[in-house]
């Protein structure tokens, strides 16, 4: 089993950046897919990024691409998404996820309590 706490959310100005972590116990971590979603107020949760249990693959939602690059460590059992030239839209609630794949549509097994970032315009 494994236990996710995410930290680093908080106000930005749009244009800036912001590293959410998320630390993971349990001594299987490096077996799990990790992955982000966020949720906005009024919508869905959605997928924002993930990464494989190797670190080789990563996959990203468009909107997100080219801006924000999720890593991980497993040494210290910890992923990371790095957000770049925030957008008042990246406003949301955001939650790291672990599970066996990787892919947008996978199942996660785990989820943190989230963590609120929010960008003014």
């Amino acid at each position: 089993q494994v236990q996710l706490v995410e930290s680093g959310g908080g106000l930005v100005q749009a244009g800036g950046s912001l590293r959410l972590s998320c630390a993971a116990s349990g001594r299987t971590f490096s077996t799990y897919a990790m992955a982000w979603f966020r949720q906005a107020p009024g919508k869905q949760r959605e997928f924002v990024a993930s990464i494989s249990q190797s670190g080789s693959t990563s996959y990203y939602a468009t909107s997100v691409k080219g801006r924000f690059t999720i890593s991980r460590d497993d040494a210290k059992k910890r992923v990371s998404l790095q957000m770049n030239s925030l957008k008042p839209e990246d406003t949301a609630v955001y939650y790291c996820a672990a599970g066996p794949n990787w892919g947008p549509k996978s199942p996660y097994d785990y989820w943190g309590q989230g963590t609120q970032v929010t960008v003014s315009s």
